[in-house]
């Protein structure tokens, strides 16, 4: 059975851009394991879940219909409430590794966590499968090959969260959540993510307007292959790059 792993804070992981990813995953027979910093069960941004204190944008930022039921089924599975720790993932062990995102401020642990930071080039180079979406793509950033010092993505072709995304959030919210959608006050996703790349050329934007895409409407979403690594934007790509994912992994 192919094996993947998906490692996640221990609070804060976007609900759409996990347990999406999740389900269609175990409907096609890949086997998916967690990890947490401490091997404790993971919770999900809970504003992102249920649209608490979204106010009027609540219909529009939540999490879906379907990433909701899907959440409920994955936070009762076995793999998810008895995860790994970081220290216990070994790339040997798995096909692949798939990174959601989030941006609630308890994803810094994730997307600044030494130990993933070293074991992420493992998956490079050795030509196993890497998806990641949203402020997923961080984590790649921050992880450096040891022999050249320089990001895994350094010469890969990639997409992200999008900045104009990334403050029309945060502008809609600011009144009332203050700087909560942006996880780097100072930094957003797409200018960090283009600050490791060889050229800025390489952050590629996908196709505008955005749309969110469903089970039976890929083409409304994005995702962006180079070589053994998939990207995408945000929730309303996670179809796309969950098949496209599904994709990569049976090649091998």
């Amino acid at each position: 059975m192919i094996k993947i792993v998906i490692p996640l804070p221990n609070y804060g992981f976007d609900p759409t851009e996990t347990s999406i990813p999740w389900k269609l995953f175990t409907e096609n027979n890949i086997q998916v394991y967690f990890a947490t910093p401490n091997g404790k069960k993971a919770a999900c941004d809970v504003i992102m879940l249920t649209g608490k204190r979204l106010g009027v944008w609540k219909s529009l930022l939540k999490a879906r219909k379907d990433a909701q039921e899907a959440y409920q089924e994955m936070k009762e599975t076995s793999l998810f409430v008895n995860p790994l720790t970081y220290d216990e993932i070994r790339e040997k062990d798995f096909d692949g590794i798939f990174l959601p995102g989030g941006h609630d401020k308890g994803v810094i642990e994730y997307l600044e966590s030494p130990v993933l930071q070293k074991i992420i080039p493992d998956f490079f180079n050795s030509d196993k499968k890497i998806a990641a979406i949203c402020h997923g793509v961080i984590l790649l950033a921050k992880s450096k090959n040891s022999s050249a010092g320089k990001s895994v993505l350094y010469n890969f072709k990639t997409t992200a969260l999008l900045k104009s995304q990334e403050l029309l959030a945060y502008n809609l919210t600011r009144f009332w959540l203050k700087d909560y959608y942006l996880t780097y006050p100072k930094l957003t996703v797409e200018d960090e993510v283009k600050s490791v790349l060889e050229k800025k050329t390489n952050f590629i934007y996908g196709p505008k307007p955005l749309f969110r895409d469903r089970k039976d409407n890929l083409r409304a979403g994005f995702s962006l292959r180079d070589r053994n690594y998939i990207s995408a934007r945000w929730p309303g790509d996670i179809y796309n790059i969950s098949y496209k994912f599904i994709e990569m992994l049976k090649e091998s």
